[in-house]
């Protein structure tokens, strides 16, 4: 079977990925070794496919926008997995795999299927991912799991929201997103001990143990101290002033790392004041007397605009911004000269706007290759050149019958 040509910045051109996961984290670890020019072949059910692919408004042609931010740069098949025949044509290409990511139910017939180590013994050089919600182990393993329910299960809720207010979800899917980052990492460090060993690897992380990987200095200060942490709004636990601040017209960011910059942002809006009280004086302090020190500096902050403040502040050297929103942040000549947002035609869309991969090599961004597929796009290509006829192939492809 012949992959698609690299172009670019490819730096895992050659290497094959059966994708058998769904939804985000999975797709979203798949869709970055397809932008790192690795060859991906998404396996998905006859039947509707990707559950993403339904989730919306807003759809842009046959798919959600969902489905469409986690998917460009892969092929797409479909097969029934529970089917013997399904099980066969998949196994036919993880034959020729060098990479397996998949996100099966624990305990499910699927996950017995392809279980790690029946494919490592035809294939000892497999490497596969597995993806769950809480992980290999403990109580909570056999627990299905949405991105919500890791948010609320491992912590980041009780850190979200504003003080009185409710706990509040962050506004990414960081339960999803945290695993597919760690999960790309675990897949290219297994890639590279196999350079050296010859061997694959069995690779396992979860919602769960992302989450709280990504705590850092919240659960430090734990360990430290045994107080359990509160919701700070925008704040932060460890530096003051360091949050979104009320101007007269909107709300913008101030982020004061030292206390020479505490000092400087005192002079910049007039309040030499707050510079010379003691209080006040270093960040230790500060962060004592976090409630005094913003009500003080909010009577002042709304006096002027956000336009006022930014000016001011960025002129004086006070790290600044404005609190921007999509359409500001994708207007913006910054993203513009990063030329991170990439266009690639889509077969029924048209043009479609993409959010390239955030790493560049020698200064060049790997380019968006190909738009997230159609559902069943790659059947024929895929399949034939495993040895399957025309007929096979539909027989594969279709969706089984009501009920099945």
């Amino acid at each position: 079977m012949t992959s698609p040509a690299p172009h670019g910045a490819a730096p895992l051109a050659g290497i094959r990925v059966v994708d058998l996961s769904k939804i985000l984290a999975g797709p979203y670890v798949t869709m970055s070794l397809a932008d790192l020019g690795a060859d991906v072949i998404k396996v998905e059910h006859p039947d509707g496919g990707d559950p993403t692919r339904r989730w919306g408004p807003p759809f842009n042609g046959p798919d959600a926008a969902y489905y469409l931010a986690a998917n460009r740069g892969k092929r797409s098949v479909t097969l029934d997995l529970k089917s013997p025949a399904g099980q066969e044509a998949a196994h036919r290409l993880i034959a020729d795999a060098d990479v397996v990511v998949e996100n099966f139910r624990p305990g499910s017939s699927l996950q017995e299927e392809f279980r790690y180590d029946r494919l490592s013994e035809a294939h000892p050089r497999l490497v596969v991912l597995h993806i769950s919600a809480f992980g290999e182990t403990g109580p909570l393993r056999s627990e299905p799991g949405y991105d919500m329910v890791a948010q609320a299960a491992a912590g980041l809720m009780s850190l979200t929201g504003e003080p009185q207010g409710p706990p509040v979800k962050a506004g990414y899917a960081m339960g999803d997103l945290g695993a597919a980052l760690f999960g790309t990492i675990g897949v290219a460090s297994a890639l590279v001990e196999r350079a050296r060993t010859g061997h694959g690897q069995y690779l396992t992380t979860s919602l769960y143990e992302s989450q709280l990987a990504l705590h850092i200095n919240w659960a430090t200060s734990y360990f430290a101290t045994g107080q359990t942490p509160t919701r700070l709004g925008s704040g932060h636990p460890s530096l003051v002033p360091y949050q979104a601040y009320p101007a007269s017209d909107g709300h913008f960011v101030i982020a004061v790392g030292n206390d020479a910059l505490w000092q400087r942002l005192c002079a910049l809006i007039n309040r030499p004041d707050l510079g010379d009280d003691p209080r006040f004086s270093t960040n230790r302090d500060r962060v004592v007397h976090r409630a005094e020190l913003n009500a003080a500096l909010e009577t002042t902050l709304r006096g002027r605009t956000v336009e006022h403040w930014c000016a001011t502040l960025k002129a004086g050297g006070v790290p600044v911004t404005p609190i921007r929103t999509l359409d500001e942040v994708y207007g913006s000549e910054q993203t513009a000269a990063l030329g991170i947002v990439q266009q690639v035609a889509h077969p029924v869309v048209g043009t479609l706007d993409q959010v390239g991969f955030p790493v560049s090599y020698r200064g060049v961004r790997p380019p968006v290759r190909t738009a997230p597929p159609l559902l069943g796009e790659h059947n024929h290509e895929v399949l034939s050149a495993l040895g399957y006829d025309a007929e096979e192939i539909r027989r594969l492809t279709e969706p089984p019958p009501p009920g099945r």
